[in-house]
């Protein structure tokens, strides 16, 4: 696969794009779980306080009903498109832009690190309106004085200002550097590792397994960043005053001072479950979607 010529932006996006709309299909409900986790403080009590993933999943279930998992789900969707499309398609061109930059024709562990550091802080500014958007919906105190997507957005661009829709980029670029250093550093090692796929079954293993090994270590490096980014998008702006939670560096040791380490790692098991095996799937579907495009292309 490495040793393949790069399609076309415009099929990389399109793989892209459907990759993410798979994964975001399959694994949505457990980013509702996660963000409403993540966003519950010190203090929560009865109904109102989730004690871990299944807990979550059933109060939200028994109280707000089953299709609250899917709540706010256009704006991912819609996002899911662009985002993974960008994921992909800056990884391949900040690929070439590097083995051109340092004279390194094939790529390796560090410059697969750099190049997915730099894709992640490409995708941030992408996301980060949609983001701000779904976590708005997801959020049980908030959601209630929205009714849908383009509600949402009308409503935080006349009550809060249009640049509230960019609350959260810092974050979300340390979110997104991380986790593509991660996820692509190491589909690049475990590839290198595992036995070549010499049939499309075994390649399909061979993703599935570095994909997943990919997410799972790109979600160990940059949960604390997903906590502080969800707490600064979910505060609303009101004139005068200084946000709790504003910039992720500050916020970091906020929560662990409040509430201990361990809650920057808030909804790690939901978030993980969805992108370990939601690395996978984005990796299977991806490269068979540009194995397709390259059968239509006769290449």
């Amino acid at each position: 696969m490495a040793s393949e010529k790069p399609l076309p932006f415009v099929y990389q996006f399109a793989a892209g794009a459907v990759a993410g709309v798979s994964e975001i299909l399959v694994m949505y409900p457990l980013d509702v779980v996660k963000t409403r986790v993540q966003l519950q403080t010190k203090g929560a009590v009865g109904e109102e306080a989730y004690n871990g993933m299944l807990d979550c999943f059933r109060k939200i279930i028994k109280n707000e009903g089953a299709s609250r998992l899917y709540r706010g789900i256009n704006a991912p969707i819609l996002m899911e498109a662009p985002k993974r499309a960008t994921k992909f398609a800056a990884n391949d061109q900040w690929g070439s832009f590097y083995r051109d930059l340092f004279g390194i024709p094939k790529m390796n562990q560090s410059l697969s690190i750099l190049t997915g550091a730099t894709a992640g802080a490409t995708e941030a500014f992408v996301v980060v309106p949609f983001e701000l958007i779904k976590i708005r919906l997801q959020d049980k105190a908030q959601a209630s004085k929205y009714n849908g997507m383009v509600d949402c957005f009308l409503k935080i661009v006349r009550n809060e200002g249009p640049l509230t829709l960019y609350q959260g980029l810092e974050s979300t670029v340390w979110r997104h550097v991380l986790w593509n250093a991660g996820y692509f550093g190491c589909i690049f090692q475990v590839r290198s590792l595992l036995p070549k796929a010499e049939t499309k079954k075994a390649q399909i293993t061979n993703d599935l397994v570095s994909g997943a090994i990919g997410g799972t270590v790109g979600t160990i490096l940059n949960t604390p960043m997903d906590v502080v980014k969800s707490r600064i998008q979910n505060t609303p702006k009101v004139p005068g005053q200084v946000p709790k939670y504003n910039w992720a560096w500050g916020s970091l040791p906020l929560v662990m001072k409040e509430e201990g380490f361990g809650a920057l790692y808030k909804g790690f098991v939901p978030k993980v479950l969805r992108l370990g095996p939601g690395g996978g799937i984005l990796l299977v579907v991806f490269t068979g979607v540009m194995d397709f495009f390259r059968k239509m292309r006769g290449e």
